[in-house]
């Protein structure tokens, strides 16, 4: 049976259009779109089914099902031709058994998504091969596509020069300057996009990219843009299914723009539509106290999302003020009993500080989720049997200033509890050994 899928209106207006248009909202009301799927389609096949195809596709080498997005081609875009799909085999990142920080915090089953451990480091890979193949198949049928642009606050900006520069496709960034990370900055100039450092911050950034993409031969590839949260529902399947299809009790997650949160409730809902699993996780939202429009929402029971005004965050790639997936956030946590959670500068680094010694190298945005654990646990919202899974949203190492800042005692507003500066000595074995005595604890 063929399968297929198409753009509809998340408020239910009437109307379906093809993924390969140039279209980002309904043309009725103006709301974001997102992609629907033939489920009778696709409940032609059992669960078990599906279960067993999905473990065959794991990790294998037949094009281009080894990635983890496309191992799941017919729940993401059916009809697309293989010879478009833009893919450096992302997803499949590992699950890390956090052991020793859940010991540490009372929780006995902790688990890390690092989904920085991808091309470029971060969990934007998984959205940006779709878009970016659908480009390639629209270019293909003929669309007048010169360029893909984006807003970013940095890790949207690489996964789209990457991904563009393998489909020989021009990337367009939009970044607001000097406050994206050098390592942020850098990856979008190595792959040859055309960067542009507006004197704004992201919302003012997102502004100008949906003014300039007016003009339909230049594609928006911000998260608006439902094309991406289909690569990025993905993550949530691949944790069931590195649980051997079990349900955690819990996912934790960093938010900002809100797709990311969107994508993982929409990939879980299309297991328990497609009969593989029988339950829901609840979801915690993790926002910085800087940026917190969706944890202000949340204590008016989402009644309406008020913008705020986003102040400079330490966690750069969630200081948003004004998301643009918040209904569709919304939607999900109304569906999983989400909960959001705020914290502050110093107890994002503290917590990012504490992970970091248990064996992790976690970036900012990992700190924000984690520091709202905390707050959980310690508050016996989440108790200590349950089986829970923080989402890692990039790797450390783009964020090194975040590091050498801390460590340095040079972050403000942050107390550097955990500080390990390198010890300066002379080449003397005996101040040497002093030192490491002292480190030991059995010096004077």
């Amino acid at each position: 049976m063929p399968y297929s899928a198409w753009f509809q209106c998340i408020r239910g207006c009437s109307g379906r259009y093809s993924p390969y248009e140039v279209l980002y909202t309904c043309p009725h009301c103006g709301a974001l779109l997102e992609v629907a799927h033939d489920v009778e389609a696709l409940k032609a096949r059992s669960a078990a089914g599906w279960m067993e195809l999905l473990d065959q596709r794991t990790r294998c080498n037949q094009w281009p099902y080894g990635s983890g997005v496309w191992g799941k081609k017919e729940w993401v875009l059916p009809d697309i031709d293989d010879a478009n799909i833009v893919s450096m085999y992302e997803g499949h990142t590992n699950l890390f058994w956090a052991e020793r920080l859940g010991r540490q915090i009372g929780v006995e089953d902790l688990w890390v998504k690092l989904c920085g451990n991808s091309h470029t480091g971060s969990f934007k890979d998984l959205g940006m091969t779709v878009l970016v193949s659908a480009v390639k198949e629209m270019i293909a049928r003929g669309k007048p596509i010169r360029a893909v642009a984006c807003a970013s606050t940095g890790d949207t900006s690489a996964a789209l020069a990457a991904y563009c520069a393998a489909a020989g496709i021009q990337a367009i960034v939009f970044l607001p300057r000097a406050k994206v990370s050098t390592a942020q900055l850098i990856q979008p100039i190595a792959n040859g996009a055309l960067v542009l450092a507006l004197d704004t911050d992201f919302d003012g950034c997102m502004r100008v990219v949906r003014e300039v993409t007016r003009d339909q031969t230049i594609y928006l590839a911000n998260s608006m843009n439902s094309l991406r949260i289909e690569g990025q529902k993905t993550v949530g399947i691949e944790i069931v299914q590195q649980f051997d299809w079990e349900v955690p009790d819990w996912i934790v997650i960093p938010v900002g723009n809100l797709g990311n949160v969107s994508a993982l409730g929409k990939g879980l809902l299309l297991m328990r539509e497609l009969g593989l699993i029988n339950k829901l996780p609840r979801i915690l939202c993790a926002q910085a106290e800087r940026a917190n429009p969706l944890y202000l929402a949340y204590q008016t029971g989402f009644r309406e999302l008020r913008p705020v005004q986003a102040q400079k965050t330490l966690a750069s790639a969630i200081q948003i003020g004004n998301p643009v997936s918040y209904e569709k956030a919304v939607k999900v946590l109304r569906q999983f009993e989400g909960a959001v959670e705020q914290v502050s500068e110093d107890e994002l680094a503290e917590a990012a500080a504490r992970a970091d010694l248990t064996g992790m190298y976690t970036c900012p945005h990992t700190g924000v989720a984690l520091g709202a654990l905390f707050k959980y646990v310690a508050r016996g919202e989440i108790r200590p049997q349950d089986r829970v899974v923080v989402i890692s949203t990039a790797h450390g190492l783009k964020f090194t200033d975040f590091k050498v800042g801390y460590h340095t005692g040079a972050l403000s507003d942050v107390v550097a509890r955990h500080a390990n500066p390198p010890v300066e000595l002379p080449p003397d074995p005996d101040a040497v050994r002093r030192a490491i005595d002292r480190a030991l604890g059995h010096g004077t």
